[in-house]
C-alpha cells in the first residue's frame, strides 16, 4: 500500500508534528482516511520526525564551494542551495535535525544536480536491488464500521454570508464525506456548513435533505484546480442515518466501496496462514491472581510441538508450569528487557523411571556463581535446552476480534471476550538451542562437584494446570484429540515398526516410533493395537488400513488418518467407544467441533501483536523464487529498522546486507526448495558488525557463522565488532509453506471480489506464489554467553 496519493496531506501534518496537540489535529485531519492509511500516515510521520545522525557531505558531490554548518554538534558541509534548503526544513520539525530534514536537504540537492544535467527525475532509472523487499503489515487488524462509498451526486453548500457553492460528492459514508467545489468557494473553514445532497432529496422525503445537513469542514485541499473538501456530519438524526445507509446499500453494486482496510486486513491474515503453521515459537497466556502470575492457557501449533513434548514427563504431565515458576515470572514482567531473566537453561536426569528436571535463568546462574557449573555440565546432556521468552503487556482497550467487514460485529461470544479479558500478558517461549553450539557451551565446565547443582532441581507438577488450546487451521482435526499411550504396531510392505501412540481420536492419531522408519509418505499404512485387543471383545484390532499423512522429527512422529471404506472400520468404533467410556479421565488436548474456535482466534490475535523477529516469505517467480515480503508487527523492532536506513519509502527494507554473496539462494531458497510442508523449520546463524559510518549511516557486514570457522575466530569477530561498533547475531529460521489457507479470509475474499474483482484475484494469486516462509530473529545474548572468554571480559571475577 502507497502514500504516494497522500503526500499533500504529509506535508500539511509536517509542521504541526512537534505541537503538544498534533493527536488531535491527526484525528481531525485524516477523519475521513481509512483506518490503514491512518495507520501508515503515523508511520511515516514518526520515521521523518525521529532524531538523525546522519551527516551530510557535499564537498565530492557538488561543483559549488562548500563550507560548515554545524547542528547539534554535527558537522556538516553544504553549498549555497543545500543551506537554503537546510534553512527551509529545519523550521518544520522544531529546528531539530531530524530524518525529514536529511532526506528533504538530500532531495533537493540531487534534484538540482539532475537539472543541471538536462536529466528529468522520471527518467533516472535505478538500478534494480533484489534485496529491496516490501513489508506487508501483520496482526493490526483494521475494522471501518462503516462502508464509505465512492459517490458522485449533486450538492449544493450554504454558509452564512456566502453565496450557494454547487459541486458534486466524491465519497460518501453515514458520518462524513469527500466534496468537490470550485476552488473560489469562499467558504470558511472554521465555521459549520449546510449541505444539501440535492439527488437524495429528490427520491426521499426527509426533512434533514430537503434543508441541509450541518457538516464540519475537516481539511481543504487544492487539486486539479478544485478544492477538495473532507467532511465529518454534525446534525442529523436516526432517520437520516438509515436513509444514507439505505442509498450506499442499494447503489453499492453500482458505485467503488473503498475496500482498502479490508485488502490490508485479509493480506495480513493471508500470509499470517503461511507463517503460524510453522511456527516453532509456544505462546503461553498469563493470568494474576492475588498479585502472584502463572501460565493461564498455552496455544498449541504444528511447529511448536518439540518443546510441548520437552516438558513431558514420564506420565505425560507438563513440568513448564515449575519451569516458568510464579518467581521466575514475576521477574520476567517486571524486567522484560532484561536478558539475565529472559534467558533461560534446561536439563533433564532419569532416575529409577523418573524424569528429573533442572532449569535456571542466567540471573539465578549469576547470583548463585553456579554459571560454569550448569552451563558446562548440563551442555553435555542430551536433553541440553536454552530458551528465550519474550513478554508483552496486553492492551485490553484494541479489540481481540479480527473484524474486518462494515458491520461485523466487532467482539466475540461473552464468554470468549471474558476469557481474553482475563489475561495480563502474553509470552513467547523460544527454544535457542543449537546442536553445533553445545561444544562451546561446554567450554565452562571447571570439573565442580555436581551435587551443587541440586538447588536448580525442579518441583514435580503432579496435575495438569495450564490449558491447551490448538490453532485453527483448516487442515486441523475436526474432533477432539485426547493424550493417551498404548503400543502400537506398523507395517508398510516389508517395513515394519513398533511405537506409542502420542494422542489419539475417534478417527485419527499421533504414534512416536521407538526407532525412526523410512515410511512412504502419504501412503496406506496397516496397524495393530497388540494391548487393546484384549479389551476389545469381537472387534479385530490388527491389520486395520490408516493413511500415513506425515511424518516429523526424523521421521519418528507419524500422524495416521483412518482409511474408512464402505464397510466399518473396527479401530473407529473402538476408539470412539473407549473415549466416549473414559473422557473424564482422558486429557482433552484440542477442542470438540470447535467449540473453541474464537478462544484459539483470539488468543492467536493477542500474540501476534508483538512479534519476537522478522517473518519472511518466499515466492516463486517464472526463473526461479524470490523474498516478496518480510512481515511488520504494530510496533516498532530493531531488525527491520537496521534494513530501512537505505530505503526513503514506507514500508520498504534493503536487505542486501544480508542477503548478497548469493545467501538468498543457497541458504533460503534452495534449502525451502528441497523441504516439504511437513518438515519442521530448520536454521542458519549470522553474525553482524554494525559500524556507524563518519557520515551517520551504518555500515552492516554480514557474515555467516558457519564461514567463520572456529570457535577463536567467531570471539575475534565478536570482540572485533563491539571494538568499532556493536556486534549482533540473527539466527534465519527457514520452512517450506504448504497451499494458502483460501478457508480463513473466505468472507473478506468474497466481499473484495463483489467491489474490486482485479484486487482479489491479485491477492489469490499473490498468496499462490509463496513457496516458503521463515523469520529473522535476535539471538545477540544466547551467542554471546556462550563463549566463557567473553563474558569473563565483560565480568571479571
Amino acid at each position: 500500500m502507497s502514500l504516494d496519493n497522500h503526500s499533500a496531506l504529509i506535508e500539511q501534518l509536517k509542521p504541526l508534528l512537534m505541537e503538544p496537540d498534533f493527536q488531535e489535529i491527526f484525528e481531525q485531519l485524516t477523519a475521513d482516511e481509512s483506518n490503514s492509511t491512518r495507520f501508515l500516515l503515523k508511520m511515516e510521520l514518526n520515521r521523518i520526525s525521529s532524531q538523525c545522525t546522519r551527516i551530510i557531505d557535499l564537498r565530492d558531490k557538488t561543483e559549488l564551494p562548500c563550507e560548515e554548518v554545524v547542528i547539534a554538534n554535527q558537522r556538516h558541509f553544504l553549498d549555497e542551495p543545500a543551506k537554503e534548503s537546510l534553512i527551509n526544513a529545519l523550521p518544520l520539525y522544531r529546528n531539530k535535525y531530524t530524518l525529514g530534514v536529511y532526506e528533504q536537504v538530500v532531495k533537493a540537492h540531487k534534484l538540482r544536480r539532475l537539472k543541471l544535467r538536462n536529466i528529468e527525475p522520471e527518467e533516472l532509472i535505478s538500478e534494480e536491488n533484489p534485496y529491496l523487499v516490501p513489508g506487508v503489515v501483520l496482526g493490526s487488524y483494521f475494522n471501518r464500521c462503516e462502508e464509505r462509498m465512492n459517490y458522485s451526486i449533486r450538492i449544493a453548500v450554504n454558509q452564512p454570508g456566502v453565496p450557494e457553492v454547487n459541486g458534486v460528492t466524491l465519497d460518501l459514508s453515514v458520518g462524513g464525506a469527500r466534496i468537490k467545489l470550485p476552488l473560489k468557494h469562499h467558504l470558511d473553514q472554521d465555521k459549520p456548513i449546510k449541505l444539501k445532497l440535492l439527488e437524495l432529496s429528490e427520491e426521499f422525503f426527509v426533512d434533514d435533505l430537503q434543508h441541509g445537513v450541518d457538516y464540519q469542514i475537516v481539511d481543504i485541499q487544492n487539486k486539479d484546480g478544485n478544492a477538495i473538501l473532507r467532511l465529518k456530519r454534525l446534525g442529523g438524526g436516526e432517520t437520516l442515518d438509515k436513509v444514507i445507509s439505505k442509498v450506499i446499500r442499494s447503489f453499492k453494486f453500482r458505485y467503488k466501496v473503498d475496500v482498502n482496510d479490508v485488502i490490508v486486513t485479509a493480506t495480513g491474515l493471508g500470509y499470517e496462514r503461511h507463517y503460524l503453521p510453522l511456527l516453532t515459537h509456544l505462546p503461553l497466556y498469563i493470568s494474576v491472581k492475588d498479585d502472584i502470575p502463572h501460565i493461564a492457557y498455552e496455544l498449541l501449533g504444528r511447529g511448536n510441538q518439540p518443546i510441548q513434548h520437552y516438558f513431558q514427563d514420564e506420565n505425560e504431565v507438563s513440568q513448564l508450569p515449575n519451569f516458568l515458576n510464579s518467581r521466575r515470572l514475576t521477574q520476567i514482567l517486571k524486567n522484560t528487557l532484561d536478558v539475565d531473566h529472559c534467558l533461560l537453561f534446561s536439563f533433564t536426569h532419569h532416575a529409577q523411571g523418573k524424569l528429573h528436571f533442572y532449569s535456571a535463568s542466567l540471573a539465578e546462574l549469576k547470583a548463585t556463581k553456579n554459571l560454569h557449573l550448569f552451563l558446562g555440565f548440563a551442555s553435555t546432556k542430551a536433553s541440553w535446552r536454552v530458551f528465550k521468552v519474550v513478554a508483552q503487556t496486553i492492551d485490553h482497550s484494541k479489540n481481540y476480534k479480527t473484524s474486518t467487514l462494515p458491520g461485523d460485529d466487532a467482539r466475540y461470544s461473552a464468554l470468549t471476550e471474558q476469557q481474553l479479558a482475563q489475561f495480563s500478558h502474553t509470552l513467547q517461549l523460544i527454544d535457542l538451542t543449537n546442536e553445533d553450539a553445545r561444544k562451546d557451551y561446554q567450554g565452562w565446565f571447571n570439573k565442580a562437584d555436581v551435587n551443587g547443582l541440586k538447588i536448580f532441581a525442579q518441583a514435580k507438577v503432579k496435575k495438569h494446570s495450564i490449558k491447551k488450546v490448538s490453532m485453527p487451521f483448516s487442515e486441523r482435526r475436526h474432533e477432539a484429540r485426547f493424550a493417551f499411550k498404548t503400543l502400537v504396531t506398523i507395517q508398510q510392505g516389508d517395513k515394519k515398526a513398533t511405537g506409542v501412540t502420542h494422542d489419539i481420536s475417534s478417527r485419527g492419531l499421533q504414534l512416536i516410533l521407538e526407532e525412526s522408519v523410512d515410511f512412504t509418505e502419504p501412503a496406506q499404512v496397516m496397524l495393530s493395537f497388540p494391548r487393546l485387543q484384549a479389551a476389545s471383545g469381537k472387534a479385530n484390532l490388527a491389520h486395520l488400513p490408516y493413511q500415513l499423512i506425515r511424518s516429523r522429527m526424523n521421521g519418528q512422529t507419524l500422524h495416521l488418518s483412518a482409511l474408512i471404506g464402505h464397510t466399518p472400520h473396527d479401530g473407529v468404533e473402538f476408539l470412539n467407544k473407549l473415549i466416549a467410556h473414559n473422557k473424564q479421565k482422558l486429557e482433552q488436548l484440542s477442542d470438540n467441533e470447535g467449540q473453541l474456535k474464537e478462544l484459539a482466534d483470539g488468543l492467536k490475535n493477542l500474540f501476534m501483536r508483538q512479534l519476537p523477529g522478522v517473518p519472511y516469505f518466499i515466492e516463486k517467480t517464472v526463473k526461479s523464487a524470490q523474498m516478496a515480503y518480510i512481515g511488520i508487527g504494530t510496533t516498532t523492532d530493531e531488525i527491520s529498522h537496521l534494513f530501512a536506513q537505505d530505503s526513503d519509502q514506507v514500508l520498504q527494507y534493503n536487505l542486501r546486507p544480508l542477503l548478497d554473496n548469493n545467501v538468498l539462494k543457497q541458504q533460503i531458497i534452495d534449502p525451502i526448495k528441497a523441504m516439504k510442508p511437513s518438515h519442521d523449520m530448520d536454521f542458519f546463524e549470522v553474525f553482524i558488525q554494525l559500524v556507524r559510518q563518519a557520515r551517520g549511516s551504518v555500515q552492516l557486514k554480514c557474515v555467516l557463522k558457519s564461514e567463520l570457522g572456529g570457535k577463536d575466530n567467531q570471539v575475534k569477530f565478536i570482540q572485533q565488532s563491539k571494538k568499532v561498533g556493536r556486534f549482533m547475531a540473527l539466527r534465519v529460521y527457514r520452512g517450506a509453506t504448504d497451499k494458502p489457507d483460501m478457508s480463513y479470509i473466505r468472507r473478506e475474499l468474497e466481499y473484495i471480489h463483489i467491489h474490486a474483482n482485479h484486487r482479489a484475484k491479485h491477492l489469490e494469486e499473490q498468496l499462490w506464489k509463496v513457496i516458503g516462509s521463515g523469520e529473522l530473529l535476535d539471538i545477540t545474548a544466547e551467542v554471546e554467553i556462550r563463549y566463557p572468554s567473553l563474558v569473563m571480559i565483560s565480568q571479571p571475577k
